[in-house]
């Protein structure tokens, strides 16, 4: 382990210790001198992307992919918005989950605590830094935060803008580190740093997410990508599936949340699909479809990777299917378990496909595009975890934080013959 990387590593284990059991007041106090601070200094971040910007364009970056890393003033003045947002939203820690005093007479309760430290690595998007701080720090931990080499020098500034911001507060500006290096060796470092770090959080694309869950050493808590679906059933509303279905892929088409592929009952789908492909061609998406959605109109055909890809583009996939079921059958075997919707007026369809698709988040009559902690009420979110245990779906505050059981007894000790109150404390009653 560098000498560099276990500075930032045990500054971030010393501020989480320090940091735990502060009070709601001064984490959120902290959190708008932060939120003030990328404000005033928002100049100085976006002159740093304009780096980054420019950089990621000599590489053939694609402007989709840039847009995920652009920073403008107005786009950092929404970023000091969320991390307001954040410091107005309930502080999970100390929340009592479940408790009661047992036949005994000990009094038992489970507690919402931090998690300590939180490693985070993820791509492009160097709001993020900012969301995944304010996030960590509201809910009690510290974070090492690894973003992608091609936001660097934003990441740089902003996390030294939030440094800065911290000095002046309550909560130790350790709380907030950036892992040094440019390197996959310092990815590396963070992954193998068990004890050190206590959970780590992938985001990001396929390959990324799978390398940190199968090289960690650091218990990971898995984000997923997004390769979310759109059905059209035979029942379904044909002016409301096209407003859904354009929205959940052109509105956002470079988030996780932005549909990939859309699926159409054969019994509408003489009717829907040209609708379908004239409204996507309007809003200049690109669709791949099999052969039964190429009897309807030019498209590029599609393969098994087409319909297992997240695109993060202006393209879609797309397949007619003869029922309800071979709908779920496909979302079973290309989808990523992210998000999926169904567009229908029958109740019991829309039953059925809730209970059979097996996602973090189903949609029913409405856009994918609402997967997101903002839109949740949550705040900023640090991700969506697509895995089953833990945290599903938008992870906000309190997928943010562990439990702990505390019990209170006056004096009790447990004998074979069971409980009995040991005389001292009886006798201070």
């Amino acid at each position: 382990m560098s000498e560099d990387f276990l500075k930032v590593a045990l500054a971030a284990k010393e501020a989480a210790a320090e940091l735990a059991p502060l009070p709601r007041a001064p984490k959120d106090a902290a959190l708008r001198v932060i939120a003030d601070a990328l404000v005033s200094r928002a100049a100085e971040i976006v002159a740093a992307n304009a780096l980054d910007v420019e950089r990621a364009r000599e590489g053939g970056l694609s402007e989709y992919m840039i847009d995920r890393l652009r920073l403008d003033v107005a786009r950092v003045e929404a970023v000091a918005e969320a991390v307001r947002q954040v410091a107005d939203l309930p502080d999970p820690v100390g929340e009592v989950i479940r408790g009661n005093t047992l036949p005994n007479g000990l009094e038992l309760r489970q507690l919402r605590v931090p998690l300590g430290v939180i490693g985070i690595i993820y791509e492009g998007r160097p709001n993020v830094t900012v969301d995944a701080a304010a996030l960590c720090l509201k809910s009690g931990n510290a974070t090492l935060l690894r973003g992608s080499s091609s936001a660097y020098e934003s990441n740089t500034v902003l996390v030294r803008i939030m440094q800065d911001a911290l000095a002046g507060t309550e909560v130790p500006a350790g709380a907030v580190q950036l892992v040094p290096g440019l390197t996959r060796e310092s990815v590396k470092e963070l992954m193998r740093a068990r004890g050190l770090v206590d959970v780590l959080i992938p985001r990001g694309g396929a390959s990324l997410i799978n390398s940190v869950v199968e090289e960690s050493t650091v218990p990971v808590i898995e984000t997923g990508v997004g390769n979310c679906h759109v059905y059209i059933d035979a029942e379904a509303d044909q002016d409301l599936a096209i407003a859904i279905l354009v929205n959940s892929k052109a509105q956002r088409p470079s988030v996780c949340n932005a549909a990939e592929t859309f699926l159409v009952h054969a019994a509408v789908a003489d009717a829907f699909v040209p609708r379908a492909l004239a409204a996507l061609a309007a809003e200049g998406v690109t669709v791949h479809g099999d052969d039964r959605i190429a009897a309807y109109g030019d498209v590029v055909p599609a393969g098994e990777e087409d319909f297992g890809a997240e695109y993060l583009s202006l393209d879609i996939a797309a397949a007619v299917v003869d029922s309800l079921e071979e709908a779920v059958a496909h979302i079973r075997k290309y989808g990523s378990g992210h998000t999926d919707a169904i567009v229908t007026r029958s109740v019991s369809a829309s039953r059925r496909f809730v209970a059979l698709v097996d996602s973090a988040a189903v949609a029913v009559n409405a856009s994918t595009r609402f997967t997101d902690g903002g839109e949740f009420g949550f705040g900023a979110e640090i991700g969506i975890s697509t895995q089953k245990l833990h945290a599903r779906g938008p992870m906000g505050l309190s997928e943010l934080t562990s439990t702990k059981w505390v019990y209170t007894g006056e004096g009790h000790l447990r004998t074979g013959a069971g409980t009995v109150i040991a005389s001292c404390a009886a006798g201070d009653r």
